[in-house]
């Protein structure tokens, strides 16, 4: 593990001891819909052996469980894994935790589907995990991953760019002083956004609107916490999924302001003889 991932892998330990709440629209099947998008059905999930890399502390584990999945590898690196294990403890037979890093996937096969949920855009190398998912993959399955996307974010990236120059470098303690004293700028400009057509206003209307104030408070921390963030144009979006064997790949701007992307592993080609 490099040294940057180490610390982006601590830095989320921090967050999932302080935040884990998995209720409301947070953890519905709405929500999920939201960020599968058009490129891919939820309903289809039933019945279906997958997994989640980055699992935090559960709250998609269980999303994907409620949507029909038979079963679901959850791999979480961090050392609040027991709060994962916690959260999904009463369907625990349903699920398969791993205390590993994404490339554990490897030791397992014949899955229907892998997704990982806000995870690859604070991998500084996130070559390695798709090229695993491929390998444990069954013909015909699908990798999903959702990623903050440039296109949509300029104006973010020119405010929050800057900040978190100085936010990695803060304790806890200090990043939740800071993070509370946003929390008003944040809910002022979402208000704004009910009236003027602002950047970024599908973000705000469709999804920071639906959370509760524990749930903006997360989602601002969540933003200045990582060590290394990378915000993806469309390009490299597909670019992660196709240069690493994925075939029909497919690509949603979620809100103008991220991508979800899903691709599939190619089926066997038959032999003649």
């Amino acid at each position: 593990m490099n040294s940057l991932n180490s610390k982006t892998i601590a830095d989320s330990a921090e967050q999932w001891l302080q935040y884990s709440d998995n209720t409301g629209y947070w953890a519905s099947l709405d929500y999920l819909r939201d960020i599968f998008g058009p490129v891919h059905d939820v309903e289809s999930l039933t019945g279906c052996y997958g997994a989640e890399i980055g699992s935090g502390a559960g709250r998609i584990v269980n999303m994907l469980l409620d949507a029909g999945a038979s079963k679901v590898v959850a791999i979480e690196p961090s050392k609040w894994f027991a709060l994962l294990c916690q959260n999904v403890r009463r369907r625990s037979n349903r699920v398969i935790p791993v205390h590993a890093e994404g490339e554990a996937i490897r030791e397992y096969t014949d899955l229907d589907f892998i997704c990982s949920i806000g995870i690859l855009h604070h991998i500084a190398d996130p070559d390695r995990i798709i090229r695993a998912c491929v390998s444990a993959l069954k013909p015909g399955g699908k990798v999903l991953i959702w990623v903050y996307g440039h296109e949509g974010n300029e104006l973010y990236l020119a405010f929050s760019a800057p900040l978190r120059a100085l936010t990695t470098k803060l304790p806890h303690w200090g990043l939740e002083l800071l993070t509370l004293s946003l929390i008003p700028w944040l809910v002022a400009y979402k208000n704004l956004c009910k009236v003027f057509p602002l950047p970024m206003r599908s973000y705000m209307l469709n999804h920071i609107d639906r959370l509760d104030g524990l749930q903006i408070r997360q989602t601002i921390y969540d933003q200045l916490t990582p060590a290394y963030v990378k915000y993806y144009i469309r390009e490299e979006a597909i670019a992660l999924l196709q240069n690493n064997g994925l075939v029909n790949v497919q690509c949603h701007h979620r809100h103008s302001y991220s991508w979800t992307v899903v691709g599939e592993k190619p089926e066997k080609k038959k032999t003649t003889t």
